[in-house]
């Protein structure tokens, strides 16, 4: 049992007794304002409505000191005269902004009162300050140890509750300011970030576009080789050689580079890129430089910048070297295995396998099985053998996006 204070108070005025439930008294005061009709000094509050105090203490002595002391402060007050009623206000509206409570009381003490409330979701973050009888060290200890916010010692001075309650109030208000701050913030960066990302893919797909108005016969060809990679790239997340590098940033990332592995395109003759029979060697060397075209293009806008921009990276991957061979009889750098950035192998498989099945003024498109069995002989050779694999295992849905995407066979 607590030590009371010296002075009391009047016994307060009841309002919705709990003793239907089972629940010990309680009580309600509602005060905004000091009898002069100002806000007390010592109230952090101007009309804000978080000024709810809960008072615990199983002596009603105690109850009316401390109550009259913060009405008169300008708070609004809520008493509990019991470790279970207090659980019970705590998560009432208007739940209390703070909570004053003493430790040495029945069937239910401080602590256990304190642990009860950090467990439930809707009180844990209410600031409690322990008001005692308990002046030894230890106890102080083990007060602020179980996480409370403050630690008073009866016979209590009015003053030092008061400031010690604004203080803590302040803290509280201060805290949920930052955390709206915070929040706000975050939304913002969010907003940004999103805009920056439609900045990113909208840059990409209109120089992509500007390389396919070249060649008007590829269709819907950029649409369909990005979905292939990100469906690759998806399959692909959880293989042991891929799995450190295709995280879902990378494979967005790279989803949005996709449609630039020809822009270099833009740098062919006419007369070459638009052929419609087959390239003489001299045309052919000619058009195979698309791919230095496009990844010297890259290279130039971030030196202009003087910067290296982070996703761009799988761009220039792509553009220069998804013409590349898993058995090194590629171009324009002839990589062979590991050395073909991962991108570029991705992209070498889904452009193929667009062209086998895509029609062209100089070829007709082939059906799926016979372009399946190309691809498999070519597994090891052409391609990486794991990407292969994934591909054929789930060569289903890689067709059904060709003919959802507007294939025309």
């Amino acid at each position: 049992m607590t030590q009371a204070s010296s002075v009391l108070a009047p016994e307060p005025r009841r309002s919705a007794t709990l003793a239907e439930s089972g629940i010990r008294y309680s009580s309600v005061w509602t005060s905004g304002t000091s009898t002069t009709g100002a806000t007390h000094p010592y109230s952090p509050f101007r009309d804000n409505g978080d000024n709810t105090i809960l008072i615990v203490d199983d002596l009603p002595e105690n109850l009316s000191v401390l109550g009259e002391l913060l009405q008169s402060a300008g708070y609004r007050v809520k008493v509990a005269n019991a470790g279970r009623v207090a659980l019970h206000l705590a998560a009432q509206e208007p739940r209390p902004s703070l909570i004053l409570l003493d430790i040495m009381m029945p069937e239910m003490d401080g602590h256990e009162v304190l642990r009860q409330l950090h467990s439930n979701v809707d009180t844990r973050d209410v600031p409690v300050i322990f008001l005692t009888a308990m002046s030894a060290d230890e106890d102080e200890q083990r007060a602020f140890d179980d996480g409370i916010a403050d630690y008073i010692i009866k016979p209590i001075k009015p003053a030092v509750v008061l400031a010690r309650v604004r203080n803590q109030l302040l803290v509280r208000k201060a805290r949920h300011f930052l955390q709206d701050q915070n929040q706000g913030l975050e939304a913002e960066i969010g907003r940004r970030m999103h805009e920056n990302e439609l900045i990113q893919t909208v840059s990409m797909c209109a120089l992509a576009h500007l390389a396919e108005t070249r060649d008007s016969e590829t269709g819907n060809h950029l649409q369909r080789t990005q979905s292939y990679v990100r469906l690759l790239a998806i399959r692909l997340a959880h293989h042991p050689r891929f799995a450190a590098l295709l995280d879902n940033k990378y494979i967005e990332t790279l989803t949005r580079s996709a449609p630039l592995h020809d822009i270099g395109k833009v740098g062919v003759p006419d007369h070459i890129l638009l052929k419609p029979g087959k390239h003489t060697p001299e045309e052919w060397e000619i058009m195979k430089t698309h791919t230095l075209l496009g990844s010297e293009a890259i290279s130039l806008a971030e030196r202009d910048i003087d910067a290296s921009v982070e996703f761009l990276t799988p761009a220039k991957e792509i553009v220069r070297w998804h013409h590349e061979r898993w058995d090194g009889g590629g171009y324009p750098d002839g990589l062979a295995g590991e050395a073909i950035p991962l991108s570029a192998r991705l992209m070498a498989l889904a452009d193929v396998f667009d062209a086998l099945i895509s029609k062209r003024v100089y070829k007709d498109a082939l059906p799926f099985d016979a372009v399946r069995r190309i691809i498999s002989e070519e597994r090891g050779r052409q391609f990486d053998p794991d990407i292969t694999d994934t591909f054929l295992a789930g060569c289903e849905e890689f067709e059904a996006i060709a003919l959802h995407l507007g294939l025309e066979s």
